[in-house]
């Protein structure tokens, strides 16, 4: 009689993952899917940084650009999937909560970096096309570091604050965490008392990333595609100025668009089914990642060239070699 109120009083110091339980015997399907995901952004990615920093005409903001995001991608993908791959396979569901608010903040944290990359990117796009001759001047190398400073505080603070919030809350009701990681509204809505700062602080996020950087990255788009298509001569030219435009816009809105939902889902009761916005949740991490090498690598000329060059001069070592082993010309 007398622990009871002791321990409804006590706040949680472990959680546990509730990772898609309406599907327990379908698990392994979903960590062979999470798993060949895993390989192919570590794989894609890669094999990205690698031509963008082995290649010398690559070196120009717009490549750096990719090449961070690259970074960013296997980063925050190896923040989640480990933790959700043992879970899945062996039910090893346990985190302990300061574990799951660091989790927290690198997801959380890496997934903004990402926003603010494709944001850069847009604008660089956008000087590179519609203002060329002042491109040198603007995209230098002081301008970059400037775009850089700013990504990293905007991230930082952001996410800073919403951890700082979190840690603060009660957790005495239930330590299960609906979601396949922590995701700040999942542990949020554990709390005992009142989460209208935190509720308060999601929609910030929601405002100042999608609020701000997607009319930017439109407008950008729109501004370029004009401009495109007012240059291109020839149906084909134009076809391939709007397949190319609406291939990087369809990506980053699948991005912004399964964030957002899965944020909002939680903090204005939507009526979404808990494994949807798991899901969603998921996705929202992996689609980004696995897709972004090949709409930024494969899709992009130069680096598709440059990839070529590095294999072939790879081919002409091995040859080299095979011929010459002892470096005397041997048959």
């Amino acid at each position: 009689m007398i622990e009871t109120p002791l321990i409804r009083n006590r706040s949680h110091t472990t959680l546990q993952f509730r990772c898609f339980p309406e599907l327990r015997e379908y698990h392994w399907i979903l960590a062979l899917l999470s798993s060949l995901c895993f390989l192919s952004v570590l794989l894609g990615n890669s094999v990205l940084v690698y031509v963008i920093r082995r290649v010398q005409h690559l070196y120009s903001p717009m490549y750096f650009l990719i090449c961070m995001l690259c970074v960013v991608d296997i980063l925050v993908v190896t923040t989640i999937l480990p933790n959700m791959l043992f879970t899945l396979l062996f039910n090893w569901n346990r985190i302990s909560l300061v574990g799951c608010l660091i989790q927290m903040f690198f997801t959380h944290f890496l997934s903004s970096l990402e926003s603010t990359l494709l944001l850069a990117m847009a604008l660089d796009r956008y000087v590179a096309i519609c203002k060329p001759l002042r491109y040198t001047d603007i995209m230098n190398l002081s301008m970059f570091l400037k775009m850089l400073f700013f990504t990293l505080l905007r991230s930082l603070s952001i996410m800073s604050t919403l951890v700082v919030l979190a840690s603060s809350l009660w957790f005495c009701s239930s330590n299960s965490i609906q979601h396949c990681y922590c995701d700040h509204m999942a542990l949020v809505s554990l709390a005992c008392g009142s989460t209208e700062k935190n509720n308060a602080a999601g929609l910030a996020v929601i405002i100042c990333f999608v609020g701000v950087d997607i009319p930017i990255i439109f407008f950008s788009y729109m501004k370029i595609l004009k401009v495109v298509l007012r240059a291109a001569a020839g149906s084909e030219a134009r076809l391939k100025a709007i397949h190319t435009c609406s291939t990087h816009l369809m990506v980053m809105m699948c991005f912004y668009l399964v964030g957002t939902i899965s944020f909002l889902s939680h903090n204005l009761n939507l009526p979404l089914e808990t494994g949807i916005n798991t899901l969603m949740g998921v996705m929202y991490i992996l689609i980004p990642a696995t897709v972004n090498p090949i709409i930024y690598g494969v899709r992009t000329k130069e680096i598709r060239h440059g990839l070529q060059r590095l294999f072939k001069l790879r081919e002409k070592k091995i040859l080299t070699l095979k011929i010459s082993p002892s470096g005397k010309g041997q048959a």
